[in-house]
């Protein structure tokens, strides 16, 4: 409460589309400057079979979250994660511990009094082996999109 909050759902066993994301955030978070104290950034865990503290902490520290101040990525019992889940109408499908998490790809843009204002879905390309990427340009621009609408709820 009294911060605007930028949303998204990770797989911190993910070595696709959710280290982008993440690189997005920490641009994202550099882009604010002086209004990055009053954004949070907030990830809840979508992989039920990696959903310990030490699973979401050593997934923020290999991707550099933790240069966030305000980083937060959130986890607990599979039954409340499936909860918040449902809550935010985000798609879980997860087949086995060793597969890959397939999962709505959306960021929630919430107002400082706890209002969601926008939602966005990255734009995800994808190489002939099905692997995601963005392009660089295109990654630098959602950076700065996502640091441009929550410094305007910010406000």
């Amino acid at each position: 409460k009294g911060h605007a909050v930028v949303l998204e759902f990770m797989d911190p066993h993910c070595t696709d589309i959710c280290p982008i994301v993440s690189q997005e955030f920490i641009d994202a978070y550099r882009d604010l400057g002086s209004a990055a104290s009053r954004v949070a950034f907030v990830a809840v865990n979508v992989n039920a079979y990696h959903h310990a503290v030490a699973d979401v902490a050593a997934f923020s520290r290999e991707q550099q979250l933790t240069t966030i101040s305000s980083w937060h990525f959130l986890t607990g019992p599979v039954p409340s994660l499936q909860a918040v889940w449902r809550a935010y109408e985000v798609y879980v499908q997860a087949p086995s511990p060793n597969a890959d998490i397939v999962h709505t790809s959306v960021v929630y843009f919430i107002d400082p009094g706890g209002k969601e204002r926008f939602a966005a879905s990255p734009m995800v390309d994808h190489e002939s082996n099905g692997t995601a990427y963005l392009p660089l340009a295109q990654q630098a621009a959602w950076g700065h999109g996502i640091a441009l609408i929550a410094s305007q709820l910010a406000r």
